[in-house]
């Protein structure tokens, strides 16, 4: 990143260069005994990794790793996927997040009109498809404004949903690029103790009793003592929102063989 003296640790001179997977690999090999922000900071600076764009959906926990973005540096593109269908807190959150952290580079991802005429034109998508409606209005754009970056950087974690238990730092997205998940050995305490150590903003909606936070029409409170992510896509079979992809496959939850269905 501009303004920054890169920081490596002894990697082939060819890593940039290998599949995904094998990138993968070194990385997590290089990096597996490192805290969070040892992992944030080296990726971002780190020519293994290459250009690195951070993904956030300034939901309920994303306020921790934008804080840690913003400190190591504020410059760091930041995707926001704005799938026209979030609360207005959600917004709201956003647009105070970004002037309370410095954040310099945050960009407003969302559907083309067009698309948006030609699926779902009348708004009502999710109740039909719920995967068609995360594709229309996420992946495809998130994919889009991927072009160029070699990696990016996720909030996910291992304790939030089976689809993720075995989450490494740095694991293989498609053909060409990585993701990045510095969070993935926290647990919810150290997510919580980091936000109150830092006197970081809450989403307004945890206040509402939203522990996870999604389009509106997707996304419900859950009781004292439930599953976090149980509502999001309440009743239905569905865990991940579809910018997760694992074999180029939508990750959605595990077969009965232990594989992601």
């Amino acid at each position: 990143m501009a303004g920054r003296t890169a920081k490596t640790v002894p990697m082939p001179h060819d890593t940039l260069a290998a599949s995904p997977v094998g990138r993968a690999t070194a990385l997590n090999q290089c990096y597996r005994h490192h805290s969070a922000t040892a992992v944030l900071d080296r990726a971002l600076s780190d020519a293994a990794v290459g250009r690195v764009a951070m993904v956030s959906s300034f939901g309920a926990e994303s306020v921790v790793l934008l804080h840690m973005v913003s400190v190591i540096d504020p410059a760091t593109p930041v995707l926001f996927i704005d799938t026209r269908m979030l609360f207005a807190e959600t917004l709201a959150y956003q647009s105070d997040l970004a002037v309370l952290l410095g954040l310099r580079d945050v960009r407003r991802v969302t559907a083309r009109a067009l698309d948006l005429a030609i699926t779902d034109r009348d708004g009502t998508l999710h109740r039909r498809d719920a995967d068609a409606c995360c594709d229309l209005r996420k992946t495809r754009p998130l994919e889009n404004a991927l072009h160029g970056f070699d990696a990016w950087i996720t909030g996910r974690k291992r304790y939030q949903a089976s689809t993720r238990a075995a989450l490494e730092f740095f694991e293989a997205d498609g053909e060409d690029r990585l993701k990045i998940n510095p969070l993935a050995h926290w647990g919810a305490d150290d997510t919580q103790d980091y936000m109150v150590n830092n006197r970081l903003p809450r989403h307004p909606m945890v206040a509402k009793g939203y522990a996870s936070i999604g389009c509106a029409p997707c996304t419900s409170p859950v009781a004292v003592g439930e599953d976090p992510r149980a509502g999001r896509w309440r009743g239905a079979d569905k865990k991940e929102c579809g910018i997760h992809i694992m074999d180029g496959r939508i990750v959605r939850g595990p077969s009965q063989e232990g594989k992601v269905a």
